[in-house]
């Protein structure tokens, strides 16, 4: 018995050696990928879409390309208006510089996103060695993608639930960054945090009026054409939504259709659920999974919002959803295993159904009657008086 505690310290001491190692390896990786991308030019690929933009806003010119049919091609900006006025900063830049800063700006932003969150410390340092692995996080990172920008608005709501200024100014941020954060307006103002929504129309109002006073009008007219064109959810090279990887496998585009929409109305009825009969925290992020699931186009970086549910059911004590993201991490991902890319669609319905499934039970305990104080009283025994009396 005396050698329990030491044979104890051992193993916590090996493990803390090998998450130091499994962590330098992550981030070696990273930065051999980020650095052989910036020496042969293709770092910063969405980057230098923003920086065109900025520079036909300033020209007088509009930022929405009207004859592209498709998309994935280089210089396309397909964000809301306010986008470029928000990435001004960085466009003014020369184009390498400003490639530059904003990548060291998304990976601080990710670092930033990842210890900010409600959650014991070791679950953050846990998420954070699973974020370094995580081909979704870095790839947008590499790509110059506002993923991580979505993720700290995403954290920041997290931790912000019942403070409505904060918390509407954070969904606001993100609704103004890319439209589909504005579901969580629906969700504020289902369960019951009025403020918040009104907050958050308020700052996506102010916001948008100056964005339309710079760009002009038309410019909303423009983003929502380009992006009726663009969004083909089966036609869409190197996609990973449920229809495009069927219709790759030889499915008629027509079932293939039919199956994408059916899949984007179940992961609408789960979140709805989750908002219906969950736990505050656990309906927030189903939402914030659908956000991203909900994509006409799903890529595969969208899958780096899966760090934030994974991060609450760690926190819960269910270690085996590290499994979600691990399932994407950059080492398994650069092998060449065949029907690789149906990862994404199972690990979005992973994280969408145990964080549910968590928030109902969630709910259920939180709305069920408190044990009594004290020892409990036995139920009188009918027969007791007969056996005193005998």
């Amino acid at each position: 018995m005396a050698h329990e505690p030491s044979r104890v310290s051992r193993r916590a001491g090996y493990l803390r050696i090998g998450y130091v190692v499994a962590l330098a390896a992550g981030v070696l990786i990273a930065a051999l990928f980020l650095f052989s991308a910036w020496s042969i030019g293709t770092l910063g690929f969405d980057y230098k879409a923003y920086d065109l933009a900025v520079d036909h806003l300033l020209a007088g010119q509009t930022m929405y390309d009207p004859t592209v049919q498709e998309t994935g091609s280089f210089g396309l900006f397909f964000y809301p208006p306010p986008f470029a006025i928000l990435v001004l900063p960085f466009a003014v830049l020369p184009v390498d510089v400003g490639v530059v800063a904003w990548t060291v700006f998304l990976v601080v932003v990710s670092a930033v996103a990842i210890w900010v969150l409600p959650v014991p410390v070791r679950v953050r340092w846990a998420v954070l060695l699973l974020a370094v692995l995580s081909w979704p996080l870095v790839y947008a990172i590499k790509l110059g993608q506002v993923g991580p920008i979505i993720l700290l608005t995403f954290a920041l709501g997290w931790r912000w639930l019942d403070r409505p200024w904060r918390l509407g100014v954070s969904v606001a941020i993100g609704t103004v960054i890319k439209i589909q954060p504005a579901l969580l307006i629906g969700w504020a103002l289902v369960t019951g945090r009025r403020r918040a929504a009104v907050v958050a129309v308020a700052v996506v109002a102010v916001i948008a009026a100056v964005a339309t006073v710079v760009a002009g009008p038309a410019a909303w007219f423009q983003e929502a054409d380009l992006l009726g064109r663009v969004s083909k959810p089966i036609l869409t090279p190197h996609a990973f939504g449920i229809g495009r990887l069927l219709y790759e496998a030889g499915v008629p585009e027509s079932v293939a259709l039919a199956v994408h929409v059916a899949n984007l109305a179940l992961v609408a009825l789960v979140a709805a659920f989750a908002v219906w009969r969950g736990s505050a925290t656990g309906s927030y992020l189903a939402v914030v999974v659908a956000t991203q699931f909900l994509s006409p186009v799903l890529w595969d970086h969208y899958a780096l919002i899966l760090l934030l549910p994974v991060a609450w059911l760690l926190s819960r004590g269910r270690w085996w959803t590290a499994l979600i993201p691990l399932a994407t991490a950059t080492p398994l991902l650069l092998l060449p295993i065949p029907g690789s890319g149906w990862v994404y669609p199972v690990v979005f319905w992973a994280a969408l159904l145990a964080v549910t499934w968590e928030a109902v039970r969630d709910r259920r305990a939180s709305l069920a009657p408190a044990a009594p104080v004290g020892p409990s009283r036995p139920a009188a025994d009918p027969n007791l008086g007969q056996m005193i009396a005998g």
